[in-house]
């Protein structure tokens, strides 16, 4: 469930980008949850137009995501498609991120890729051709830019991931059976265990995914097939045309590249950070050594993570890691055993588990300290080293503590101890019982 925090913040990131119109009818996903157009003017009293036209923008910026149910409606007709809308809260999130995802980019591509991805995270979603129309109307002198060339760099940005195809429009969410149980809540066991989506959100944007095979693929279109489209096509009438486009395009499952629309895919994006912050924490605590050996570890491991939020690596075997080491110019210069060194390091931090000879990341636990230490860091700039120690002090007990202890402990002043404590717990950071 969100905060009212999390949901202020939201609110206030559309504000600032779509206007209060749209932030107006942002607001009231969040805040009721996912709702038919019809509910969505009842409770902000917009008119129809106003709230079409603001679900379409936020859908266009990929922050609402529409969805079909059906429902039983008491006659032999079957049941009824009833449409609804619900917010993608983290993808609204990400959109402060936009300039740290093209720095990623700026360091990893050429500048062509960069232009491509900035138009998609500016215009949400995009065809080939608007991309092609877009580079045509910004090409400096000099620089001219053909669809061969803004082709190829899509594909390279598909196969890494940075860009994918847009999902479903109204992917039809099938309602949980008596047999399948209540709904289990979020992040109860039963439900971490079978793999399931613990959200409605979660099941909307799982159910709206393409196929993993086709949600990274190009469509390009053969010259053949282009001419024999054109001759088909020369006769009939334009209205004729549309449909038998259409028609053809269900009957065959296949696209044509200017009709398949593409968007910045935030996972890819979202877990290179995640990698990037591992390193950077990994170097922080150890050294360059230990940091390429992880890097390394990260480089031969990342295809396999299917999810952002991986708490573990796939296992790798020491010779994997070295090959995987000496690919990078800073690895080059490690030797077999400081490989074997920087893995012992690592796992004295339980940064990485070993067993049976192979070795896997343990992301949760590098998260989780890198997240303390920020946190810790927040502490002691706002409420000075006393309340730093004081919170460091709970935050590694991870139980409740007296204050009297807490006081001997950290050697704070007992009448200074009482007053720091309800600070921090008036601002959320701590529980008190």
């Amino acid at each position: 469930m969100l905060t009212e925090y999390g949901t202020k913040h939201a609110v206030h990131v559309i504000t600032n980008h779509f206007g209060d119109l749209v932030a107006k009818v942002c607001e009231c996903l969040l805040r009721k949850g996912p709702l038919t157009r019809q509910n969505v003017k009842r409770y902000t009293e917009l008119s129809d137009e106003q709230v079409k036209n603001a679900l379409l923008v936020l859908i266009q910026q990929n922050c609402v995501q529409a969805f079909t149910t059906e429902q039983p409606d008491g006659f032999a007709d079957g049941p009824k498609a009833n449409t609804q809308y619900v917010v993608l809260f983290d993808n609204i999130l990400h959109r402060v991120r936009f300039a740290k995802f093209l720095t990623i980019l700026s360091q990893e591509f050429d500048q062509q890729c960069v232009e491509l991805v900035q138009g998609l995270l500016e215009h949400g979603r995009l065809t080939l051709k608007q991309m092609f129309d877009r580079a045509k109307s910004s090409e400096k002198e000099g620089n001219l830019v053909d669809l061969d060339s803004l082709r190829e760099t899509l594909v390279k940005l598909v196969t890494a991931h940075y860009v994918e195809r847009c999902p479903a429009s109204e992917p039809l969410l099938m309602p949980i059976s008596e047999e399948e149980g209540p709904a289990r809540k979020k992040g109860s066991k039963s439900a971490k265990k079978i793999g399931e989506p613990e959200t409605i959100e979660q099941q909307v944007v799982e159910a709206a995914l393409p196929m993993e095979a086709m949600r990274f693929s190009v469509v390009t279109n053969v010259e053949s097939d282009v001419g024999e489209k054109e001759k088909n096509s020369n006769n009939v009438t334009p209205g004729e045309k549309r449909k038998h486009d259409v028609l053809e395009l269900d009957e065959c499952g296949v696209a044509d590249e200017q009709s398949v629309v593409y968007r910045a895919n935030f996972e890819g994006f979202i877990r290179r950070l995640r990698h990037k912050g591992c390193i950077d924490h990994v170097r922080a605590h150890l050294d360059d050594g230990a940091a390429n050996v992880l890097s390394a570890m990260l480089q031969a491991t990342s295809s396999a993570e299917k999810k952002v939020k991986t708490k573990n690596s796939v296992p790798l075997s020491l010779s994997s890691i070295y090959e995987e080491v000496i690919k990078s110019e800073a690895g080059r210069n490690m030797t077999l055993d400081h490989v074997r060194a920087s893995l012992v390091q690592l796992g004295e931090l339980s940064f990485v588990d070993a067993s049976s000879d192979s070795y896997s990341i343990d992301f949760e636990k590098i998260i989780e300290i890198a997240q303390n230490e920020e946190v810790e860091s927040v502490v002691s700039k706002r409420y000075g080293r006393d309340a730093y120690r004081i919170f460091r002090l709970l935050s590694k007990s991870g139980r409740l503590l007296e204050t009297d202890k807490i006081s001997d402990t950290t050697f704070v002043e007992k009448k200074d101890a009482p007053k720091i404590l309800y600070k921090l717990w008036k601002d959320g950071y701590l529980l008190m019982e």
